[in-house]
């Protein structure tokens, strides 16, 4: 298949499918005489790997490495699940740092709303931050 039908059957843009390849994610295509790039129907199933990698939060980097453990014919699952597990703890993180955040935010705006601007310390700039 040549780089759009592949890109297409994908559902990626012929961009994205070079920038993998660029990336070591996918093989490098064979080339026609034409100098065209032709990829094997193996090429799809790597490409929706990927995507499916990426669409869980993981970066080139790790997706190459669960290639890299895959190559040589290995599961990869227990990579995957300390990959995931990581994932998770920092989106954990992530959302206690963003639940903490929302809570300063809807305490200056709650006390903003309540206030008076006639009272305001006019040597400050908002004192309400």
């Amino acid at each position: 298949m040549l780089i759009g039908e592949v890109a297409k059957a994908a559902g990626m843009t012929p961009k994205t499918l070079r920038f993998y390849e660029e990336q070591g994610l996918l093989p490098p295509a064979q080339r026609g005489l034409n100098g065209y790039r032709q990829y094997g129907d193996d090429s799809v199933a790597r490409l929706d790997f990927i995507a499916r990698g990426r669409a869980a939060g993981l970066s080139v980097s790790q997706i190459r490495n669960i290639l890299a453990v895959r190559e040589p014919g290995n599961a990869p699952c227990a990579h995957v699940q300390d990959i995931l597990a990581g994932q998770l703890a920092e989106l954990d993180q992530k959302i206690a740092e963003l639940t903490a955040l929302r809570a300063g935010v809807a305490a200056s705006y709650e006390a903003v709303a309540a206030g008076n601007p006639a009272t305001c310390d006019q040597s400050r700039v908002c004192s309400y931050l």
